[in-house]
């Protein structure tokens, strides 16, 4: 299996690639963090050295690349063989966002995500991570924020997710801002405890989808381990220890969760928190027994919620052709 070169030393990249001095190793990360990573165009090295390192100095490798009018979506190969799929998104005014992938698979088994369908495989380092980054931004266009939104379990691939984080936080290397870097969970209270005790100022997104413990934990298995009393304590403590306002994405399923009741359980389960509640009308998925709610029934679930004072925001799911949107990422390994 071949190791990524980024969060290695000068010296372990010199060892790993047989150099003949620490500063060439020191080179090639310069040029990494710049999106150059074929060899032969990394001209500081030494022509020798160019002409036996060969080929591309990433793990990895694009497979395929779908196209829709606002997100790329990338089939990557991991150098083990394994697959998986980074998008990215455009908001139409030149900002540019990488929706990341931390696992490959997931072990969360949400009924209604694809990724859940595979299964948990293993874990993506961290070079692995920024690899994704990298052929995102190859793509031709400055990506300016992150989102763990891809495929897994963000908070359960802590730190790899962190060590990644640090590299794009890096001033010498990818330069974003913690604020533009959002770490999104199914509700995994471990790792939002751990997140909070780190104070590391990036965002932080749950997957909510419902405020009823019958309902969520038939939809969301982890609901069953860690319910929701136990997710709001984690989210005050995260925001009294200084997390800033904390996004509730919320999946809409026709007839399930879109209710005047559901709504009135959103608003008292966001009652002592800053929220804003991010609605997603529900991306189709085949073999999967939900349904995408009709406009009527997503703008009155809108409005039953801001009746209550809640904050809201509609996503108009982006990608869904080509089956890069929230939920629809999976891959056969």
């Amino acid at each position: 299996m071949k190791e990524p070169l980024f969060l290695k030393s000068a010296e372990e990249i010199k060892t790993m690639l047989s150099l003949d001095a620490p500063f060439q190793g020191k080179i090639i990360k310069e040029n990494l963090v710049k999106g150059i990573t074929d060899f032969s165009q990394m001209t500081s090295l030494p022509k020798k050295t160019r002409e036996r390192l060969t080929g591309s100095a990433l793990s990895s490798k694009v497979l395929e690349r779908r196209d829709s009018e606002s997100s790329v979506k990338l089939l990557i190969e991991l150098s083990d063989g394994l697959k998986i799929e980074a998008v990215r998104l455009s908001d139409g005014k030149e900002r540019y966002t990488a929706c990341l992938s931390s696992q490959v698979g997931c072990a969360m088994g949400c009924s209604f995500c694809k990724t859940g369908t595979m299964g948990f495989i293993r874990n993506l380092s961290a070079g692995e991570i920024v690899e994704e980054f990298v052929h995102l931004e190859k793509l031709g266009e400055k990506i300016s924020h992150i989102v763990f939104m891809g495929m897994g379990e963000a908070l359960v691939n802590f730190t790899n997710v962190l060590d990644a984080i640090s590299v794009f936080h890096d001033r010498n290397a990818f330069d974003i801002s913690h604020r533009r870097i959002t770490i999104s969970t199914s509700g995994y209270v471990p790792g939002i405890r751990e997140l909070t005790e780190l104070k590391i100022p990036v965002k932080l997104a749950v997957s909510l989808v419902s405020a009823n413990d019958r309902i969520r934990s038939k939809i969301m298995r982890i609901n069953r381990t860690y319910p929701l009393g136990e997710l709001k304590d984690a989210l005050i403590s995260f925001q009294r220890k200084g997390g800033k306002r904390i996004t509730l994405e919320y999946c809409m399923l026709k007839d399930i969760n879109t209710d005047k009741e559901s709504a009135r359980e959103v608003a008292h389960f966001a009652r002592g928190l800053d929220v804003l509640v991010n609605l997603i009308p529900w991306n189709p998925i085949d073999d999967m027994p939900y349904s995408t709610p009709s406009e009527k029934e997503a703008v009155q679930f809108d409005k039953e919620l801001r009746k209550f004072g809640i904050n809201t925001s509609f996503r108009r799911s982006k990608g869904r052709d080509i089956n890069g949107a929230c939920g629809q990422l999976a891959t056969e390994n």
